[in-house]
C-alpha cells in the first residue's frame, strides 16, 4: 500500500463497511430472515405475512391499523399482505358494524390451526443462533431499547 493510500484509509475508518453498526445489523437481518424462509416454507407463509399470524394468534378480529401499529407498517405495505393471506384462505376481512371506515381481520378456521404447526418455529430459531435463551432475550431488549430511541429521535 502506498503512502497515499495509507492516508486516505485512515482518514476515511469511519467508514469503513465493517466498522457500520448498521451494517452488522441488516446483514445478520438478511441471516435471519434466511432462517426463516426455511422455517416458514412449511406454513407457506412469508417473513411479513408470519408476522401478521403472529398478531392474530395473539388476538383474533382486530383492525388493519391495530395490526399496522404493532407491526410497524402502514397501510400500504399491510393491506397487499391482508389480502393475499385472505386468498389463501387464512383470514377474512370484514367492515366494522360500529365504524364501516374500520377493517376487521378475523381468523378463519384454516389460520387458527396453522398456529399448531407454527409452534416449533420460535425454538427453531433459537437453535440456529446457538444463543441461549437468556442471551437472545436480553439481546431482543437492547434492540426494543434501541428502536424506541430511533423512534424517539426522528420524531
Amino acid at each position: 500500500m502506498n503512502s497515499e493510500n495509507k492516508h486516505s484509509a485512515g482518514n476515511s475508518a469511519p467508514l469503513l463497511l465493517d466498522q457500520q453498526f448498521c451494517f452488522a445489523l441488516y446483514s445478520a437481518n438478511l441471516a435471519l430472515n434466511k432462517v426463516y424462509r426455511t422455517l416458514l416454507t412449511r406454513l407457506n407463509l412469508t417473513y411479513p405475512q408470519y408476522l401478521v399470524m403472529l398478531v392474530l394468534w395473539e388476538r383474533d378480529e382486530i383492525t388493519v391499523s391495530d395490526i399496522g401499529e404493532r407491526l410497524f407498517l402502514d397501510s400500504a405495505t399491510l393491506t397487499p399482505l391482508l389480502k393475499r393471506l385472505e386468498v389463501a384462505g387464512l383470514l377474512g376481512r370484514f367492515r366494522s358494524t360500529v365504524d364501516e371506515r374500520q377493517v376487521i381481520i378475523r381468523l378463519t378456521t384454516e389460520g387458527r390451526g396453522l398456529q399448531q404447526t407454527a409452534l416449533s418455529i420460535p425454538n427453531d430459531v433459537l437453535c440456529a443462533t446457538a444463543c441461549s435463551a437468556d442471551e437472545l432475550s436480553e439481546l431482543k431488549r437492547q434492540l426494543e431499547m434501541l428502536r424506541g430511541r430511533l423512534a424517539t429521535h426522528c420524531s
